[in-house]
């Protein structure tokens, strides 16, 4: 929401005074030192510097220096309740407690503040119902991203007479909107996006500058009335919710429109042709409907146009040549439209200012367009999820302005071209999920910007280069041309592409699939100016800071080697995933220098001592060293990261050493030591409360997810992760019918957008190269599950091994001799684990040779030793009910002889 000044209006001194209103400021200084003890902000200098409020930071007042009048505390660390006497500053009209973690409710205090122009309470907590209505001399209001709930009746239409600007964005307000707005006929921009009103939409809103509704369940379709001939409307957006039927062809009357957004609706038929004629439009967003795939000519004719979005309308074919004559256009976002076919039919490659194309989540196939590389604008390239075939052309090499290229989940082969070290400008290198094969060039050095790079489920091979160190040593270049010149408008479609550059599926991004578009648009502002957008701490400290954090993603590949040793000099990198790969040799010392939050190196060759340096990275999360060769004692030092929420170092069995009782490592449950023989885990880690080994975490944080592990421990079986997915399947699919086929409800739709997109791909993708995508990935899953089950079966093995010595022996009562018996035992049980780690070195190499016959051949055997182990539990029943009944024989004989016993004694005694 766009806020325009304007300049305020200082009432004139009352019978109060200046000092009054200071000894008011004092009060409140006190206040929030009271409830803020640690993080202070500048308020504390109030009263050191100067006796005049009028001096104080934040503080402003009338132009003759006699009241007070505005108060700034907008991002000062404020958190718990609002000061409860603001109106005792009887002449205040400004008033910014935004970017803070206020909460609670907004008190009646507020509302006697009669003479407040401006009111800015946004990014807090507050979370009652809305009750303003004292406040109508308000011109300005922002409440935006807090918790308020209810409807608006409370304070809409009483605060009305003179408002001009009202954000009540990112909130939970409900209800229907119906006239609470008839009466601002002031009001110019309003903001109701990110809540969750229903019913019509407001038919007033013509009247505005700016209007939004987005991401709200408004229904209905739009008449022709709503768009009168005076229109003023600038912005437009009515994006994901649920009007239906046409667009009216009356919305060419807001002839002043820049920005039209309808996207994720319901909206069919064709897009109105009128609209060619709103020569002011600059931003066409009409994704994720139902329009005919006819685009009308006269979009030609909007010459002004920069940012076109026709994603998600499941077109079909080959994509229309129109799009190719287009030339003004810097975005163009067409994914998910179920295109087949080549790029080059419609003549995109020839657009000269295009910065931003994305055709991803389509069936594009062939070989990818050389013709791409004389693009010279173009900055992000998005080609993820279709069908292209053969290798990387050596000409991307020359887009020099290229800052994303996502090549991802294709059928690529061949090598990665060693041209793309000439992009000094790339922040994103997205390979994953293709068949490439090679070396990494060591000219992936040369990318001075790159951050994040993901190759990982490739089939690439040799050691990762000591030139990949360098990477992302300088984006500042690139960072500072986007601070300046990047102006973009950004689609709702942006968020999926966020979603995959980010890789929030593992930390610290995991809670970024939560966010609305507007944050999602923020967040990828942020990104691009080089802001962080989550907090993290430096080396060996646990002080947050908001820095980029960039990462690398090589899993699922052949890669070998040793870690190059300067991967401790990558200061920018947050995480780093090596895992499923046959890396060897000693984890190196610099490792610890970077402070990383994600640290997965699971199923390699590592071995050697476990550097102790790691225990430096205070912010560390997610670390998982399982299915290695480590030895030598477990580092104490790892007792520092308390901030672990998934740790695994199973089955690295030469590891020795005492895990401590106490700490979070204690809190993490014995699945994180699976295989250890030589650990000494806790003692309450052998509890007989599970009897069966959990699974260990998989290769990768990706498939943490899929599998249901939370990192505390929790097992989910085979069986019932065979019977969730089923059930699960059934039902998202029977819903996404249910609403396609009614046409609700659509905040459901909205809920589930990326879902139901990823399973319709995954529907049409029938190739070779996704059935080989899930071979690997069940693959994968099938080693460690058949691990585990070996494990298990080997587990219960030495249980019954156990029991026969302990049945041995039992005749042996004296206490030496017991301890001397369980001495062997442990003995023998420390040898069998020995052989075991030793076998299964052997095990996982020839696993990794022929998987999928070793997997059947293994489960097989398991199969055939189920019915066997079945057996032997019926005849120790049985054994157990014989011997019940020889002893209840027993018990029966001896009281037969008793009472023989005593009628012979009584006899005896008569005679």
């Amino acid at each position: 929401m766009v806020f325009h000044g304007r300049s305020l209006i200082f009432a004139a001194a009352s019978e109060n005074s200046l000092d009054t209103d200071k000894e008011i400021l004092l009060n409140l200084k006190s206040f929030l030192l009271e409830r803020n003890p640690v993080n202070i902000g500048l308020y504390q200098e109030w009263n050191q510097t100067s006796s005049n409020p009028c001096n104080w930071h934040g503080i402003l007042c009338s132009p003759d220096r006699e009241r007070v009048t505005g108060i700034d505390l907008s991002d000062s660390k404020i958190t718990g309740n609002m000061f409860k006497n603001f109106s005792a500053l009887t002449q205040l009209q400004y008033l910014d407690l935004s970017k803070n973690t206020l909460g609670g409710a907004i008190l009646d205090d507020l509302n006697r503040c009669h003479n407040l122009v401006y009111l800015n309470l946004s990014y807090n907590l507050f979370e009652n119902e809305l009750n303003l209505a004292g406040l109508t001399s308000l011109e300005k209001l922002d409440l935006s991203t807090n918790r308020f709930h209810g409807d608006l009746k409370l304070s809409f239409p009483a605060i009305c007479s003179k408002l001009v600007v009202a954000n009540l964005s990112v909130n939970n307000f409900t209800g229907r909107i119906d006239d609470c707005f008839d009466g601002c006929r002031n009001l110019q921009y309003l903001d109701l996006s990110t809540n969750n009103f229903f019913g019509y939409i407001w038919t007033g809103f013509s009247s505005l500058v700016e209007f939004s509704v987005s991401e709200n369940n408004v229904t209905g379709p739009m008449s022709a009335s709503m768009f009168v001939d005076n229109c003023s409307l600038l912005a437009l957006d009515l994006s994901q919710n649920m009007f239906q039927g046409e667009v009216p062809r009356e919305i060419s009357n807001c002839m002043n429109l820049i920005v039209l957004n309808l996207w994720g609706n319901n909206f069919t038929g064709s897009i109105p042709s009128q609209i060619g004629s709103i020569s002011t439009l600059e931003a066409l967003f009409l994704g994720s409907n139902s329009f005919s795939r006819v685009i009308p000519e006269s979009l030609l004719n909007l010459k002004k146009l920069a940012s076109l979005d026709l994603s998600r309308n499941n077109f079909g074919g080959e994509i229309q040549d129109i799009f190719g004559r287009f030339t003004q256009l810097k975005s163009l976002v067409l994914q998910g439209n179920s295109y087949s076919g080549g790029i080059n039919s419609s003549g995109i490659h020839r657009l000269p200012n295009i910065s931003n194309l994305d055709l991803s989540y389509n069936n594009f196939s062939g070989h990818l367009p050389v013709e791409i590389s004389q693009m010279p604008s173009l900055k992000f390239l998005i080609l993820a999820y279709n069908e292209f075939i053969g290798v990387i052309p050596l000409e991307y090499g020359n887009l020099s302005q290229l800052e994303a290229l996502d090549l991802s989940f294709n059928r690529l082969s061949g090598s990665i071209p060693p041209s793309l070290g000439n992009l000094s400008s790339l922040l994103w290198l997205m390979l994953a999920y293709n068949s490439l094969t090679g070396e990494i060039p060591s000219e992936i050095g040369d990318c001075s910007s790159l951050l994040w790079i993901n190759l990982a489920y490739n089939q690439l091979s040799g050691a990762i280069p000591d030139e990949v160190t360098n990477i992302g040593r300088n984006a500042t270049p690139t960072f500072e041309s986007n601070r300046k010149g990047y102006q973009m408008f950004a689609s709702p479609s942006k968020c999926l592409v966020t979603d995959r550059l980010l890789n929030v599926d593992n930390s610290p991004f995991r809670s970024v699939t939560t966010r609305s578009w507007k944050d999602c648009r923020s967040k990828w502002d942020q990104l691009l100016r080089g802001y962080g957008i989550y907090s993290v701490c430096a080396v060996g400290s646990s002080v947050r800071t908001f820095e980029i954090s960039g990462y690398i993603q090589l899993s699922g590949n052949q890669l070998t080697g040793e870690v190059p040793q300067d991967i401790g000099k990558m200061r920018n990198l947050r995480m780093l995933y090596l895992g499923s790969n046959e890396f060897y040799g000693k984890l190196p010392t610099e490792i610890g220098n970077l402070p990383l939050l994600d640290l997965n190196i699971s199923w390699n060759r590592f071995s050697d001592k476990i550097p102790e340096e790691i225990g430096n990275m205070r912010c560390l999360r997610n670390l998982d060293l399982s299915c290695n060769n480590f030895s030598g004692a477990f580092p104490m030092q790892l007792s520092n990261l308390n901030e672990l929420s998934k740790f695994n170092i199973s089955f690295n069995p030469s590891l020795s050493g005492k895990i401590p009782e106490s700490g979070q490592l204690a809190t993490l449950g014995k699945d994180s030591f699976l295989g250890n023989p030589l650990l000494e885990t806790p003692s309450f880690f052998n509890s007989d409360d599970d009897q069966h080994p959990p699974t260990p975490p998989p290769s990768n944080s990706q498939d943490e997810d899929e599998l249901g592990t939370d990192g505390g421990g929790v097992q989910l079986e085979w069986e019932a992760l065979l019977i969730g997915y089923g059930c699960g399947m059934v039902f998202a699919v029977a819903v996404v019918y249910i609403t396609f086929l009614k046409g609700e409800p659509k905040w459901f739709l909205t809920a589930v957008d990326g879902i139901h997109l990823w399973r319709a791909k995954r529907l049409q993708k029938k190739n070779a190269r996704r059935r080989g995508e899930q071979l690997v990935d069940n693959k994968q899953r099938s080693l460690e599950c058949l691990q585990i089950m070996l494990y298990q079966w080997e587990f219960k093995q030495l249980q019954q091994e156990n029991d026969r010595l302990k049945n041995q022996n039992k005749e042996l009562k004296e206490h030496k001799q017991k301890l001397e018996g369980q001495l062997v035992e442990m003995e023998n049980f420390v040898k069998a684990k020995e052989q075991d780690s030793s076998h299964l070195e052997e095990n996982i190499s020839s696993f990794q040779q022929e998987v999928s016959t070793q997997i059947r051949n293994n489960c097989r055997a398991i199969e055939n030793l189920w019915p066997e182990k079945t057996e032997i539990e019926k005849q120790v029943r049985v054994l157990q009910g014989e011997l019940a009944s020889e002893a209840l024989k027993t018990e029966e004989l001896e009281s037969k002889i008793a009472m023989l016993q005593k009628r012979r004694h009584q006899e005896i005694q008569e005679e």
